[in-house]
């Protein structure tokens, strides 16, 4: 790609407007994406798609989960731009992302693809590799720049090939009410021991918690789980290990001092709680930054957050991109993901979605108010690991949430709550 020719294109009436951002609709689970979140929960029946094309053009059908801002950005600017320099039309196919292993399934086993390409959530992944469903990638290493995050790397790679390509990471910065924190002269928390005196200090001086974690009892809980453990050094796939209970153990103390409004917490209404300051303090997706700023609530800031007794660590979230097996669209499609991973179109979707950089020198044109938050977000990246893909995930996230549910909110013997929870895990991996 000349980038100077694409840098034209893509950016060809924007320097006489101001910069505008919308916040991106978030992820899935991990934010995956923040379309809704959890990226990361994208809902890919939300593309806006393209006008039929004429046979004689080359058309890319790709399916992927955004919101109506997003496809609008790609829709006007992203892919005309593509379109120009390689005569490559891309058209959006109308998918739900829960339809999409299955869907994928038949086209493969019937030789009848309709999807050329499509982006799924970095913690989704294991039902596309088992099934045998995507294109080995590993011989196309070299089209992905060296400054992608390590994080995207490593979630897209299942036993040492290259199944996926890094596309659009996601992940949970601390957001704080800078003007309350002021207020009550504390500062924010930077490890687990300043945490649990910040949340005290706040019921003590204002009669309720103040600070929140998403302990809804659904996806976005075992999230601030997973991260808790991890940062203990604990193995959420094991569950009863000294980090495990380390972790809990903490949970369990923290809870009592948290705000109310932690179990109803999620991708959506942590910001609304952030928004009208019953929350000083709470992790979320980073797709809000522009509506905080639009609505006058600029005293909410973002620092990536705070570590463990072993680590500060973060769940990354975010979605990459797959190829379905004996596509005959594979040249057509490392083109447009290499596109996407390029700097010019990574700077674009930071600037105007607020969208965490794929690649770490991606933030050229963030400016102004924006620099706080992109500072957070690439702190966190730096920080970021993936949940990892297992088989047997939806079995397993009733016992993760039940064992939260006993030893955290109900204050129930720790070590005794996880080692009948790490039992049922070990009894649902045997199964598989």
């Amino acid at each position: 790609m000349q980038k100077s020719k694409v840098w034209n294109i893509l950016f060809t009436g924007m320097l006489a407007a101001a910069l505008v951002l919308t916040g991106c609709a978030g992820t899935t689970q991990t934010g995956g994406t923040q379309t809704e979140q959890a990226g990361t929960e994208s809902q890919q029946d939300s593309a806006q798609p393209a006008e039929p094309t004429e046979e004689k053009e080359k058309v890319l059908r790709v399916a992927f989960g955004m919101g109506e801002s997003e496809w609008k950005l790609f829709n006007d600017e992203i892919l005309p731009a593509f379109q120009q320099e390689t005569g490559i039309k891309v058209e959006a196919i109308e998918l739900k992302q829960e339809d999409l292993v299955n869907n994928l399934t038949a086209q493969v086993q019937s030789g009848n693809l309709t999807i050329d390409m499509f982006a799924q959530d970095v913690n989704s992944l294991s039902s596309l590799v088992t099934r045998d469903l995507v294109e080995d990638l590993s011989g196309y290493r070299d089209r992905i720049p060296d400054t992608v995050i390590p994080g995207m790397m490593e979630a897209s790679q299942f036993d040492g090939k290259l199944l996926f390509l890094p596309y659009r990471p996601n992940v949970e910065i601390a957001f704080y009410n800078q003007k309350k924190f002021e207020e009550y002269g504390l500062e924010v928390p930077k490890n687990w021991d300043d945490l649990l005196q910040v949340a005290q200090a706040f019921k003590e001086k204002t009669g309720q918690g103040r600070v929140a974690i998403k302990a809804n009892l659904q996806i976005d809980n075992i999230l601030h789980m997973f991260e808790f453990i991890k940062a203990a050094g604990g193995d959420p796939y094991q569950l009863n290990d000294e980090g495990s209970v380390t972790a809990f153990a903490f949970m369990q103390k923290l809870y009592p001092l948290l705000n109310e409004q932690s179990t109803t917490a999620n991708w959506d209404t942590m910001n609304q709680y952030l928004e009208k300051d019953s929350v000083y303090l709470g992790q979320n997706w980073p797709f809000y930054i522009p509506e905080f700023h639009k609505n006058g609530k600029d005293e909410i800031q973002a620092y990536s957050g705070w570590a463990g007794p072993v680590k500060e660590v973060h769940l990354l979230g975010g979605e990459v991109i797959g190829i379905p097996k004996g596509s005959t669209k594979l040249d057509e499609a490392i083109r447009f993901a290499e596109y996407l991973m390029s700097k010019p179109v990574q700077e674009l979707l930071v600037s105007q979605l607020a969208w965490p950089a794929v690649r770490s020198d991606a933030y050229g044109l963030v400016q102004g108010y924006q620099k706080p938050y992109f500072e957070a977000i690439k702190g966190a990246l730096d920080k970021a690991e993936p949940r990892g893909n297992v088989p047997y995930w939806a079995d397993a996230e009733k016992i993760y949430l039940e064992a939260f549910q006993k030893a955290v909110m109900n204050g129930e013997d720790v070590k005794t709550t996880l080692d009948e929870a790490a039992k049922q895990l070990e009894q649902i991996k045997n199964k598989q």
